[in-house]
């Protein structure tokens, strides 16, 4: 594989990780928090509805998340693709 087919390889799979990210992160923040919060006002969690604690608390907890998972999987493509440090 060439220099350049092996960069672009890199970038679209570095391009992927990013959009499930972002598609995570708008699932959880504008999804549960707030477009689906009437939906899941059944569901008690900690003493209050589970949209008002995705709002609230679980969004941070969800994008602490996947700031690991983005820094475990591109540490892997890193390797992958021999730009590791």
């Amino acid at each position: 594989m060439s220099d350049k087919q092996s960069s672009n390889a890199y970038w679209q799979a570095n391009l992927r990780i990013i959009w499930i990210c972002l598609a995570i992160w708008a699932l959880v923040s504008y999804g549960f928090g707030i477009i689906l919060r009437p939906l899941l006002s059944g569901i008690k969690i900690g003493g209050t509805d589970l949209g008002f604690w995705f709002a609230q608390q679980g969004s941070i907890l969800v994008f602490i998340v996947l700031i690991f998972f983005y820094a475990a999987r591109m540490n892997k493509l890193d390797r992958e693709h021999g730009v590791d440090e």
